[in-house]
């Protein structure tokens, strides 16, 4: 994306969010401190000299919660959507997988569950090449029930033939 099609908002949240995880803010942040903190005998350490790095921290810290949500959610989609390109590249990968933070909190615990019973059967198998996926384990199923079935009928068709 060009520097140019970004919002005045966009670039300079990008910047303190470059800014505040520098070094150079955290060495400015403890000189706020250590001057304030020598300060207080000249202020006699009153109530007015503790409330200015109170209400200073607390603002700071509410904005940074923002900027910070702001940082992670962007962080946040651009790893989801490389993971989406590598489940779309990979042959083997399940494309139901795309695109799942969308799910609720309990159908993503489901998957999870899916997921270990996947890693329990990839623990037993001799070749680590051999692929365990939702589509696989579908097609499994799609077979074992025609499998089952057909059996089913065909016992039936023997009892009927008695």
């Amino acid at each position: 994306m060009a520097d140019k099609d970004k919002s005045v908002f966009e670039k300079f949240s990008d910047w303190a969010t470059k800014f505040t995880g520098s070094s150079y803010a955290f060495i400015g942040a403890t000189l706020i401190v250590l001057v304030w903190a020598v300060s207080g005998p000249v202020f006699n350490y009153s109530e007015t000299w503790q409330l200015v790095i109170n209400t200073g921290t607390t603002i700071i810290t509410f904005l940074m919660v923002f900027l910070i949500q702001k940082s992670q959610n962007k962080d946040s989609k651009a790893i989801q959507i490389k993971l989406n390109e590598l489940i779309a590249a990979n042959e083997k990968a399940s494309n139901r997988i795309v695109d799942i933070e969308d799910l609720t909190e309990k159908e993503l615990d489901q998957l999870h569950c899916y997921y270990e019973k996947l890693a329990d059967f990839a623990k037993e198998d001799a070749d680590i090449h051999t692929s365990h996926s939702i589509d696989a384990a579908q097609r499994n199923q799609d077979y074992k029930h025609e499998f089952f079935k057909r059996k089913h009928d065909e016992w039936l068709e023997k009892q009927q033939k008695k």
